[in-house]
């Protein structure tokens, strides 16, 4: 029987928040079924000469080649520079996330992760901003690290602007639930030719 003295399950710690990645299936599938052919090819002629039949023809052309082309050759140098583009672009696309526009949500369950688009939490910071008196016009970047907000007040003192803008825009930020706290910086200017 369970009492109030009895031992409860230690709670698991908050694990930081990982970035949302891309799957980029198409990509891989794609370089996966290129590597897939060559070395089908290569092994198809591989087992060939080992039956003593002749090689294929492009492999008895490329060694051809090899024997006349230097590496100091410009054209040999080209295509290395390509390859070793090629691979450096593909070693980009898998270290980076690729979904650098979804910011983490806090989720209600440890099997659910939850997510907003950058675009999304703008305009929600955008629609808050706009409610407070003398806010003519608001601009919002939601960044990685923070929130850029740049406001046009066309009455009322600035200071008062800003202050109310501080607030509303914290309360926004706890009503979107981001896992990372996002300092805010506002930034309210006078319309050009109001006084």
């Amino acid at each position: 029987m369970s009492g109030p003295s009895a031992a409860r399950p230690p709670e698991a710690a908050p694990r930081r928040p990982r970035r949302f990645r891309s799957a980029r299936r198409l990509p891989a599938a794609l370089v996966a079924l290129v590597v897939l052919a060559v070395t089908g090819l290569f092994l198809y002629d591989l087992a060939a000469v080992r039956a003593h039949r002749p090689g294929m023809q492009w492999r008895r052309e490329l060694g051809r080649q090899l024997e006349r082309h230097t590496p100091a050759d410009a054209a040999v140098i080209a295509a290395a520079a390509a390859l070793a583009a090629a691979g450096l672009l593909l070693l980009l696309l898998a270290l980076t996330p690729g979904r650098g526009g979804l910011l983490a949500m806090a989720s209600p369950a440890p099997a659910v992760r939850a997510g907003i688009g950058r675009k999304s939490a703008e305009l929600l910071l955008r629609d808050r901003a706009m409610e407070v008196p003398g806010v003519r016009s608001v601009r919002v970047a939601v960044r990685r690290r923070h929130v850029v907000v740049r406001a046009a007040s066309h009455f009322r003192e600035l200071d008062d602007v800003r202050a109310d803008l501080d607030a509303v825009l914290a309360v926004g930020l706890a009503e979107l639930g981001l896992v990372r706290d996002l300092p805010v910086r506002v930034r309210v200017t006078r319309p050009a030719g109001k006084g």
